[in-house]
């Protein structure tokens, strides 16, 4: 009975948070029994141009670091926050949601090449809990029963926690940065005078990851209309109120 309720909860997350999450989650699964070193993951700009190991490119963003309070801390973050996003304001704009996963693993891997960061997941957590905070302004907060604020205070009560446990703030920084240039260019600069949309999503994204809208003109031909059809009448009426 538990496993049906944990199948269905996972079943029922929006598809670009379950890819994530799972692909976070098996990662790191596949580090702890060995089958892969953080070795073969992390992100390193000669390896990547000079060996072409391509995919560090994305695994980078996908290890969170050995099973501990670090990564389930991470893990929750990542899943709550990349869910009401994806639910709330990208709420049927996948490919909205995909370009901005694009977008913000763009500039941070730019960054990268110059900081010598080697894993950018917590960056990008903190990018898409930042954007979230900037769209829900007035949401209050509670952190650990300690803190009370407002919504958009979260990157930075989450940077402070990170100092607290002695690790490096800049991963944050960057986070904060990252999801700062997406909340300006999408949300603040077309709204501007003189302002215009600069972040326009790619067709072949909306082809693959949105449906197609119905065409509200559209009149179909008296045969085609489901009432018509073979049999729907006597289905009709046989339908219980």
């Amino acid at each position: 009975m538990a496993y049906q309720g944990l199948a269905q909860e996972y079943l029922g997350m929006p598809a670009v948070t379950r890819a994530y999450t799972t692909a976070c989650v098996l990662t790191t699964a596949a580090v702890q029994l060995e089958f892969i070193t953080p070795f073969q993951l992390y992100f390193n700009p000669d390896l990547i141009f000079r060996k072409l190991q391509i995919w560090r490119l994305i695994t980078n963003f996908l290890f969170f670091g050995p099973l501990g309070f670090s990564f389930f801390f991470n893990m929750i973050f990542l899943y709550r926050y990349c869910r009401m996003l994806e639910e709330g304001s990208f709420r049927g704009r996948t490919a909205d949601f995909v370009f901005m996963f694009l977008f913000g693993g763009f500039l941070m891997t730019l960054f990268g090449l110059f900081a010598s960061l080697f894993f950018l997941g917590q960056a990008f957590t903190i990018m898409l809990v930042y954007v979230w905070s900037r769209r829900n302004p007035y949401i209050r907060m509670n952190f650990f029963g300690l803190l009370n604020f407002q919504a958009p205070f979260l990157p930075w009560v989450l940077m402070g926690f990170s100092l607290l446990l002695g690790n490096s703030i800049i991963i944050d920084l960057l986070g904060i940065a990252v999801g700062h240039i997406y909340y300006f260019l999408e949300d603040v600069f077309p709204n501007q005078p003189g302002g215009k949309k600069l972040l326009l999503t790619p067709s072949f994204l909306k082809m693959v990851f949105d449906t197609p809208e119905e065409d509200p003109n559209y009149n179909p031909l008296p045969e085609d209309h489901p009432a018509n059809q073979p049999g729907d009448q006597d289905q009709q009426q046989q339908r219980p109120l």
